[in-house]
């Protein structure tokens, strides 16, 4: 997986508000670019020291294997939540959890994804020299 891309997953999970959620899509789609399974791939090799527990499954469900520590921080900061937490099963509401940035959290990520593209697509691209070979 791209660095650029990894960078600009997790620059835009940090951006994601304490009771809030994104489903792995919703960040692809941010992003204008990937989809769910990478932002997960991310998520799972890199997102251990970012607010990895706000990035979801779009059905609410925690992230596989951290149900327990998801759901002790989704209390503490108050994401609605829809079930009995910790007895039977429960999910995050989607409907009330997902983040809806305003305008001036979209110019962040905004500014992200274009950062993404910039580096992927053109500007900030090394160009090989056709004097002195082709650099990586």
């Amino acid at each position: 997986m791209r660095d650029e891309y990894v960078e600009a997953v997790l620059a835009v999970v940090d951006l994601v508000p304490s009771g809030t959620v994104l489903a792995y899509g919703d960040v692809a789609e941010l992003l204008g670019a990937g989809g769910p399974r990478q932002v997960g791939s991310v998520m799972s090799h890199y997102g251990g020291q970012a607010a990895w527990w706000r990035v979801i499954k779009a059905n609410g469900g925690a992230p596989e294997g951290h149900e327990r520590e998801a759901l002790a921080r989704y209390i503490d900061e108050g994401t609605p939540l829809r079930g009995t937490p910790g007895v039977g099963s429960w999910r995050v509401d989607m409907g009330r959890a997902r983040w809806a940035p305003d305008d001036g959290e979209l110019d962040a990520v905004d500014a992200v994804a274009e950062a993404l593209w910039d580096r992927t697509h053109g500007r900030h691209r090394k160009m090989s020299d056709p004097d002195g070979g082709i650099e990586p």
